[in-house]
């Protein structure tokens, strides 16, 4: 805890020291530096109290060129747990799902956009992409708690040239750090819920510091505990998050920010759930015991996790209509991970480390372990005939994974007995790899003022894209690989966004995405096989935008076609390789809407149809839900605040269609679930000790109290098929003091 204190204490003053003398407050003029992260991530300009665009928990811009939804930081504390991460905040968005099987924001959750899976998407933080090395996927609870989290705005769709990330394939879910206060102030929040869940979080607010140019320091804690819904699975982390603003002059801003994430799980490293005969058996929950000679044992499963993220932005604006925006950065996690490597039963105790007939527990030992380094440029000259834009994206990172056989019941060493192909006898070593990514994205785009209230940008990026992997033992052909592939492909843009009225717009977008190939294409004899072309999707869409002091709403239709789908030859040895081979066909309508219909009360609805069938089958996708839909009650007057939202998200198949299997194959089909989360607070200005004031608030999630399947991963034979089930009804009551 010390060296993270000094971590952030050290960035903190040392941001401060940056920079000329001292400015006063009214002397810092930006100019058009977007200080802001991004438009609609804060609440709205126009958004005036009590107005459906101050209230609304979900909305589009009026300057939206694809669909969104704008999340802001309100709408998170008023309905989402204050154990929550990431993936609770943006779950109210149409054509969004997913849940977190431990409870909520105490395990990590897979959120699913328009059947696009986790890695198939983008998240970005203040801009930066972040993911996985192996694959641009993520780990909703281990870089940002709920507690940092500014606001977010989902994007769905690869949006402008100037969107970056790996995976422009699906869309991006945009998360922002908050907002700094103008005035001095700290507090401190407690909550205590269901499952002997407890929080402690505690914030700085510097305000202006004139002494200092005008900087702004916000410091945060968030200390979270919790036995978890499911048997044995319990949690524990620590975040400590810096962020400081500081103008340089009269026209450029320096943002520094940091933030550091402790996490320990005991856990299985297969979080899929208990079988059906399990659930019977112990219920549910069912996980983890205190059997030594089980492979469920909670000695035998434990995970801790450490990351950082950092960036240094520096915003200027150089007048004539120039402008630039930099962020340097750096993230790494760190994934220590022992389990045991079969908690369904389907297969029987033993390591060869023994005799025969030993009942000793196999497990593992898995490293995934990963620094990124990066720099995004953007440079902007405002012309009489529109906004050029022009930057380019530069990434590196190196990953160091291994996963080693263990006999547990002797102490977690490894086991000699497990032998790798020749001319490599090292034992136990399943893989022990190394690998790197690089990338340079340049791109321009234009945003053109084609007439009254039309802007029409055209736009193109272009990909280069290097992995590379040294492996001493490469993951599946457990032997030596050193190899390197370049994926390279040319991505145009096209949008249109067309004010009808200053409470109407219509826009349009064409747009390639794009993603990255998966590490796992190098686990074969010869990558250099590979097809070099990455994954692409071409996407079409309409929307609509309306606003109004009592009714903000939008609406969308939108076609996605996924071709160059990156799918294994089925060959093997040296003819084994990794081609692009058809696609999927996304298709659906999204709403959102939200009506304030007087004295506090306002009713809040969205919905999404959505469709995608494989392109060579024509079946539906795995795990890609039909619909989804919210509707909610809001209330906020005087001091009483509260929300009510019901959100249903439809049936899914959760494997793939194959034809060879039988008819009642359907059975790994999860029907659509609902789920109702409320929350009511009460707050009391200046109650105590010079506090400006309190905040007591009740969270009841999952009201109804509803267990149906959520998921279904099939096993070995169906006998060991696993199931995860929604968490029942739980609750969390809180307290937060504002000095």
């Amino acid at each position: 805890m010390r060296t993270r204190l000094s971590q952030i204490i050290s960035l903190a003053l040392l941001s401060l020291a940056v920079g000329p003398e001292a400015y006063a407050a009214d002397a810092v003029d930006l100019g058009s530096v977007n200080v802001s992260a991004a438009a609609g991530a804060y609440r709205p300009k126009e958004a005036a109290k009590g107005t459906a665009s101050a209230i609304a928990p979900t909305q589009s811009s009026l300057l939206a060129t694809q669909p969104q939804s704008v999340i802001t930081r309100e709408f998170i504390e008023k309905s989402v747990a204050p154990t929550g991460d990431y993936s609770a905040i943006v779950n109210i968005a149409p054509s969004l799902s997913g849940t977190a099987a431990n409870g909520p924001g105490l395990s990590e959750t897979k959120t699913t956009m328009r059947g696009f899976k986790d890695d198939q998407y983008n998240i970005t933080f203040d801009g930066i992409p972040w993911g996985d090395t192996n694959n641009p996927a993520h780990h909703s609870t281990s870089f940002f708690p709920a507690s940092v989290i500014g606001g977010a705005v989902v994007e769905r769709g690869p949006g402008n040239a100037s969107n970056l990330g790996f995976a422009t394939f699906g869309g991006t879910i945009n998360l922002f750090s908050k907002k700094p206060a103008q005035e001095m102030g700290y507090g401190f929040t407690t909550s205590f819920g269901t499952w002997n869940t407890r929080l402690y979080s505690a914030y700085y607010e510097s305000g202006r510091l004139q002494n200092a140019g005008d900087a702004t320091v916000q410091l945060n804690y968030n200390h979270l505990q919790s036995d978890g819904y499911l048997t044995g699975n319990t949690i524990k982390s620590d975040n400590y998050t810096v962020k400081v603003q500081k103008p340089l002059g009269d026209a450029t801003l320096l943002t520094a920010f940091a933030s550091f994430n402790d996490i320990k799980y005991t856990q299985n490293d297969n979080g899929n759930g208990p079988t059906l005969a399990q659930s019977a058996q112990f219920g549910k929950n069912y996980s983890l015991n205190d059997d030594p000679t089980s492979f469920n044992y909670t000695g035998f499963n434990y995970t801790t996790k450490k990351t950082d993220f950092a960036y240094l932005r520096l915003q200027s604006s150089w007048g004539a209509g120039w402008n630039t925006d930099n962020s340097l950065y750096t993230y790494a996690y760190d994934n220590q991970t022992i389990s045991s490597t079969d908690p369904t039963g389907a297969t029987a105790p033993g390591t060869k480390i023994g005799g025969v007939g030993n009942k000793d527990i196999p497990g593992i030992d898995k490293q995934n372990k990963y620094r990124v380094y990066g720099d995004m440029f953007k440079a902007t000259k405002q012309l009489d005939a529109g906004l050029a834009r022009v930057g380019i994206w530069l990434e590196k990172s190196d990953s160091d994974r291994h996963q080693y056989d263990l006999d547990l019941t002797k102490g977690n060493i490894r086991d000699p007995r497990e032998t790798k192909p020749t001319p490599l006898q090292q034992p136990s070593v399943l893989f022990d790899q190394q690998s790197s990514v690089t990338t340079a994205q340049p791109f321009a785009e234009f945003e053109w003022a084609a007439g009254p209230g039309l802007t029409v940008t055209p736009g193109v990026k272009f990909v280069n894209i290097t992995r590379s992997v040294d492996a001493l033992i490469n993951q599946t052909t457990r032997l030596p690989q050193n190899a390197s592939t370049s994926y390279r492909t040319t991505l145009p843009f096209l949008t249109i966004n067309q004010q009808l009225t200053p409470a109407l717009a219509v826009y349009a977008q064409y747009a390639k995405g794009f993603q990255i190939p998966d590490l796992k294409s190098f686990y074969i004899a010869n990558p250099s096989q590979n097809s070099s072309d990455p994954q692409k999707s071409t996407n079409y869409q309409l929307g609509i935008v309306g606003k109004s002091d009592r009714f903000t709403w939008d609406a969308d239709l939108y076609q996605i076609d996924f071709t160059n789908k990156y799918v294994s030859n089925n060959l093997t040895g040296a003819d084994a390789a990794f081609v692009n081979l058809g696609g999927v066909t996304y298709k659906g309508i999204e709403a959102q809407g939200t009506y304030v219909i007087g004295s506090g009360f306002s009713v809040y609805a969205n919905g999404s149809v959505n469709q995608a069938k494989s392109a060579e089958t024509g079946q539906t996708i795995a795990n890609a839900p039909q619909m989804t839909a919210a509707l909610g009650g809001l209330y906020g007057a005087g001091p009483w605040s509260a929300s009510l939202i019901y959100k249903v998200t439809g049936s899914a198949h959760q494997t793939e269609y194959d034809a060879t299997k039988p008819a009642d194959y359907d059975y790994y089909k999860v029907q659509a679930y609902k789920n109702a989360d409320l929350g009511v607070s009460y707050s009391i200005r200046n109650p105590f000790l010079g506090s400006k004031l309190l905040k007591l608030q009740l969270n009841v999630f999952n009201l109804l109290d509803k267990q149906d399947i959520t998921s279904i991963t099939a096993g070995k034979t169906r006998p060991f098929d696993q199931y995860l089930y929604q968490v029942p009804r739980s609750m969390q009551i809180s307290a937060k003091a504002d000095f």
